[in-house]
């Protein structure tokens, strides 16, 4: 099939799936005697694998690496797994970031609606921010 009606099939666009061959993520195809990229119908299955990996988080390297896996003719699900720990323990570690974030934006609302914008300090950029200001 022709790369635009692939691309309308795989819901991309014929750039993206140039992108995508460009960095590994599907052979090049055949060429039709025309010059036409040819691809075969199961292009559209792992355009849509490459579309449920990037929203499952995975970078493009990550995803190239679970389709070289399965290319080679073996089950990528241990790598897969592995992926999906690493990103899982990224985004846990996030929300702890995030959260003592939140602590510390709260603390400094607080400071900030009792200041007295009279009281700052003339050898200070701003007193909220300034923590040893309010020890």
């Amino acid at each position: 099939m022709r790369i635009g009606v692939l691309a309308a099939q795989a819901g991309l666009t014929a750039k993206t799936i140039r992108f995508y061959e460009e960095s590994g993520l599907l052979a090049s195809p055949p060429r039709t005697p025309a010059g036409y990229r040819d691809y075969p119908a199961e292009a559209v299955a792992r355009l849509a694998f490459v579309r449920d990996a990037q929203a499952a988080g995975l970078t493009l390297a990550e995803i190239r690496s679970v389709l070289v896996i399965r290319d080679s003719g073996q089950a990528p699900c241990q790598h897969v797994t592995d992926l999906i720990d690493q990103h899982l323990a990224q985004v846990e570690q996030r929300l702890a970031e995030l959260t003592q974030a939140r602590t510390v934006l709260g603390d400094l609302q607080r400071r900030a609606s009792a200041t007295d914008p009279g009281g700052c300090f003339a050898d200070q950029v701003c007193s909220i921010l300034t923590v040893a200001s309010h020890d």
